[in-house]
């Protein structure tokens, strides 16, 4: 089966049109935990550069990393001029220059788990900060939301990333805070939520569904039957629940 994390490349250009980006509120409340912005940032599968954008915006001198090519030159047309872009997997990063900040959006689940935060605190400074952010896009009615599940069934039992490390989805730290926790390279783990409503046209929507690599995985012909189906029971305006969990912690100085 064709790696899910390697799909995004063929959709680049959809991927920047429909994906959302990130609201202002999300620096703010990195910056917050971080005691000021950061002067450096590395940011894990930049994808074509919606954070990337965000956190350069507001002066970070960002590292942007980003395995698949295609992504990448998208990203390279929407970002401010600095910020420096290496086509590399998180996995092929190797240390060397540390950052005050690094940070995954929505990717952190594709990087590998043998590791991975051995990996991610050889790139901080002592003292730096870790953040992951990122969750569903989805419609707010709830009857909208079954009579899509209802049209993907035949094709998909679901279209969502199961957890990592099999957090249940009711617990109170979620992945990957659970990690996090355990690894003992960093201190002062915490999960926040940055609530954020959008509202979508019918078509914007099912253009954000097309860059979702649960969608992406299905044969062409079976990708658009279920895009089809949903359609017909979507509405031509759809509101959006795109609510961003944060997870933040710190390096520590000596990790255990």
């Amino acid at each position: 089966m064709p790696d899910r994390s390697l799909s995004f490349g063929v959709v680049a250009q959809a991927y920047e049109r429909f994906r959302p980006g990130y609201p202002p509120e999300l620096f703010d409340r990195v910056a917050a935990y971080a005691g000021g912005p950061p002067r450096t940032a590395l940011e894990i599968g930049a994808g074509t550069g919606k954070a990337t954008r965000l956190f350069a915006g507001r002066g970070v001198a960002v590292t942007a990393t980003e395995p698949d090519a295609a992504m990448l030159r998208e990203l390279a047309g929407h970002v401010p001029a600095g910020v420096r872009t290496v086509r590399a997997a998180f996995e092929e990063l190797r240390p060397g220059e540390t950052y005050e900040l690094v940070y995954a959006a929505a990717a952190l689940h594709w990087t590998k788990p043998e590791n991975r935060w051995e990996r991610v605190a050889a790139l901080l400074a002592p003292g730096g900060v870790f953040a992951s952010f990122g969750g569903p896009v989805d419609l707010a009615d709830p009857a909208l939301r079954e009579a899509v599940r209802a049209a993907r069934a035949p094709f998909l039992v679901s279209d969502e990333i199961p957890s990592p490390d099999g957090t249940p989805a009711g617990e109170a730290m979620q992945w990957p805070g659970t990690e996090l926790l355990r690894s003992g390279a960093f201190t002062d783990v915490r999960q926040s939520v940055v609530e954020w409503r959008l509202t979508m046209s019918r078509g914007d929507y099912l253009g954000y569904l097309s860059t979702v690599s649960a969608y992406l995985m299905l044969p062409a012909p079976r990708r658009e039957q279920v895009f089809g189906l949903m359609a017909r029971v979507l509405p031509e305006t759809v509101g959006i629940v795109a609510d961003i969990t944060v997870h933040l912690a710190r390096r520590r100085a000596e990790p255990r």
